[in-house]
């Protein structure tokens, strides 16, 4: 495992966060795919710093798969629509627990965290240009698609941290207008 940000994990937590992580990081490269692995870390790092940590107890196999079927939750990674795509019973077999253990520890994190679907916190990259949650915000009252505003303001949207990015292409907008230099 890589030792990116294991430094901020506390020490007593750190051989089990790693353990968990490995276990994340194997499945997610073989099942699911790098954003994953990397919102599952991000997951697991949160849990370890928690005090007093929840990984400390229970098995890091079923943490490692409760992780991943979290993240997965807030992705919609059950809906055979989406891609990518596995069944919850099938997540939890290829972890080799059961699900009504895994279940419980999901539901957990995801109300210790306050995750709801579509979470632009935990919304994999890849999907959070199509997440209208990421950029709603209220404008004098009014929810508001923060990709119509001027730039100007998604600035300091992001600044404030109420989008999680200037957006890729604003609507009403090219890429075009965004490389030209101010009054061209």
């Amino acid at each position: 495992m890589s030792t990116r940000k294991v430094h901020s994990v506390p020490r007593q937590v750190q051989p089990v966060f790693e353990e968990i992580v490995g276990l994340t990081d194997g499945f997610c490269k073989a099942h699911l795919n790098e954003e994953y692995g990397e919102l599952s870390r991000t997951l697991a790092m949160k849990l370890a710093r928690k005090r007093p940590s929840p990984l400390l107890r229970g098995r890091a196999d079923t943490w490692a798969c409760a992780i991943v079927y979290t993240i997965g939750k807030v992705n919609f990674l059950f809906d055979k629509t989406q891609t990518p795509h596995m069944r919850a019973d099938e997540l939890c077999r290829k972890f080799g627990v059961s699900s009504a253990t895994v279940c419980p520890k999901s539901k957990m994190i995801r109300d210790l965290f306050g995750m709801i679907p579509l979470d632009p916190r935990w919304c994999l990259p890849s999907k959070l240009d199509d997440n209208l949650l990421a950029w709603l915000v209220l404008v004098n009252g009014i929810p508001t698609d923060a990709r119509t505003l001027p730039r100007e303001v998604q600035e300091e949207l992001v600044r404030l941290g109420m989008i999680p990015r200037l957006p890729s292409h604003p609507e009403g907008g090219s890429s075009e207008d965004d490389a030209r230099a101010p009054g061209v």
